[in-house]
């Protein structure tokens, strides 16, 4: 039996095996994932992480700018620890081989990211993802008893009376199904943007391990906080990198225009300075392209309206040295160089700041199941994220939830119950069931793209009652057609096509609990902006919303209210006046 099993092979994981290696190296540690941990897309991170250490700078600074710009619905306990131990994080990265870019004199360089107040947000060139996690990846092998899984599709999470006991996973080069029994399980699958038509996120991202909680009986948190970010590309939704402003580039509508100088970005002035104003919050930006569409001052393309960043002014020396991949994202994706030309970007769905709702350490209410990363929601980002405080948070609570996970085990020794034989068996007979196919069924593709567009529709930046108690029911419609889904592939062999089956319903299980946090939340906070009630409400939605699925598969959402430790409840603002 392993001791500690890890869902996920990204950043969060790999920081969770490293935990549990170095809490006690006597403990069996097991990271299976559905892709090589370097394809996780931890690797596609490129501006930074964020942590105190410039001077100037302090911890509270760091607390307020995060507790801010997540409009209040940030758990201040959560960021007060995550604040406190993100610096130690990062220059453990930097023991392991991490090469942070540096200043003439040596020094760790940071730049600054929107909403925060101060320069903390340290980086690798704009491939700090990648860095990372080539850092975790290698330092992991230094460890022979950390074993892997790889492309291994956990189907379902093996629970009896109230406990986590393992999982059953599909191996995807035979089609092989196989209870795995471990004392404790950490989910670390990441998000799922992918349940959306136009994303940043990987195809990996598919809600896997919020399904698992889900169906297991966790609860999940704040799901209706979906984040825009916005600077996609228009085509293939591949994200330019808030370091791009960061830089110095503007964001201008078609007439050249630096129109962000003309919203409330949340700032304490009326208006705000030209220096600055593109390092506002992401989903007021994203909403002020909504305002610039609706004035007719985007610029139509055959993929949707856009904008512009403007990077000439950057010069190309610049470029290449602070931001490279950028140019060579551009080059590829859309035959322009940002040196001399304009790039067009829209929002586009980045990051979800709900997910599986945990304590401190990354426990669930199931007894032995952990989570950690955007999987989880601890919460330190509340209603908005800031940029570089997620690759931050997946060492923070990857590490948390590790050495959690390490002593449940430690003091938890039984053996395999029976639920891990039984459950394993009924789940062979499921999946068989489904790969053989039905000959009627409708095609994954048809219902994945209804789906996605049903949330786009109804959950995007903007959001209304009616428009969301349709998407439910749709949501709810669609899930029972997934349930007669046809796989045309009935071969045991990389069934890709099951594969995607298997997402579409997580995705869907995922989409239904967005809805109806959406829903039942009825303010506007953060990335959660409804047309038929515009206002933040402290008094009734200071809290955080909390769905478990019902016997009958349906979500039922209640509040939970926010830990409020040390800055009540105040107005949103960023930057420096």
């Amino acid at each position: 039996m392993i001791d500690v099993l890890i869902v996920g092979g990204g950043g969060a994981g790999l920081r969770a095996a490293l935990a549990v290696a170095e809490t006690d190296p006597s403990l069996t540690v097991a990271v299976l994932s559905k892709v090589y941990p370097m394809r996780s897309h931890t690797v596609s991170a490129e501006g930074g992480a964020a942590a105190v250490i410039g001077a100037g700078d302090s911890l509270d600074e760091h607390c307020y700018d995060t507790i801010s710009g997540g409009d209040w619905l940030c758990d201040q306990d959560a960021v007060e620890a995550f604040v406190a131990e993100a610096p130690r994080e990062l220059i453990q990265l930097e023991h392991w081989g991490c090469p942070w870019s540096r200043e003439p004199d040596g020094r760790v360089a940071v730049r600054p990211f929107g909403g925060m107040k101060r320069q903390r947000t340290w980086y690798a060139a704009d491939k700090t993802g990648f860095h990372l996690l080539h850092t975790l990846f290698q330092t992991t092998l230094k460890y022979p008893d950390i074993v892997r899984y790889d492309e291994w599709y956990v189907t379902q999470l093996i629970v009896d009376d109230g406990r986590v006991h393992g999982v059953v996973a599909v191996e995807m080069r035979t089609g092989r199904v196989e209870a795995i029994p471990a004392r404790t399980v950490i989910l670390a699958t990441g998000g799922c943007g992918r349940a959306f038509p136009f994303t940043t996120n990987a195809t990996i991202k598919t809600g896997d391990g919020m399904a698992l909680a889900y169906r297991a009986g966790a609860p999940l948190k704040d799901m209706e906080f979906v984040q825009y970010h916005p600077t996609g590309l228009p085509f293939t939704g591949i994200l330019i990198t808030e370091a791009a402003r960061a830089e110095g580039g503007w964001l201008i509508n078609k007439d050249g225009y630096r129109y962000l100088q003309d919203y409330d970005l949340g700032r304490p002035t009326p208006a705000p300075k030209l220096r600055s104003m593109e390092l506002g919050p992401r989903d007021r930006l994203s909403q002020a392209f909504v305002h610039e569409q609706r004035k007719g001052r985007t610029a139509d393309t055959p993929y949707g309206p856009v904008v512009y960043l403007d990077l000439r002014h950057l010069g190309e020396d610049k470029i290449d040295a602070r931001i490279p991949f950028v140019r060579e994202l551009c080059r590829s994706y859309q035959n322009l160089d940002p040196a001399t030309d304009l790039i067009p970007v829209r929002p586009v769905v980045h990051y979800m700041m709900g997910g599986v709702h945990t304590d401190l350490d990354g426990a669930t209410p199931v007894a032995g199941l952990y989570a950690a990363g955007e999987t989880a929601c601890v919460s330190i980002n509340g209603a908005n994220r800031l940029g570089s405080n997620s690759l931050s948070e997946i060492l923070v609570f990857g590490r948390r939830a590790g050495t959690a996970a390490a002593e449940f085990a430690r003091t938890h020794r039984e053996g395999e119950p029976p639920a891990v034989r039984s459950q394993g068996d009924d789940e062979r007979r499921r999946l068989t069931r489904a790969r053989e196919g039905r000959a009627n069924g409708e095609r994954v593709a048809v219902l994945r793209e209804e789906m996605q567009h049903t949330l786009e529709g109804a959950a995007g930046i903007y959001r209304g009652g009616d428009v969301l108690a349709k998407a439910a029911d749709t949501l709810a419609e669609l899930c029972e057609r997934a349930l007669k889904a046809r796989a045309d592939d009935t071969s045991a062999v990389f069934n890709t096509e099951m594969i995607n089956l298997l997402e579409l319903r997580a995705m869907l299980d995922v989409a239904r609990t967005i809805v109806a946090c959406a829903l039942n939340r009825q303010e506007s906070r953060g990335a959660h902006q409804r047309t038929d009630f515009p206002v933040r409400d402290d008094g009734a939605f200071l809290a955080h919303s909390l769905v478990h699925r019902a016997p009958d598969g349906t979500p039922s959402v209640g509040l939970l209210p926010v830990t409020i430790t040390r800055w009540p409840p105040g107005e949103r603002v960023y930057g420096r006046d």
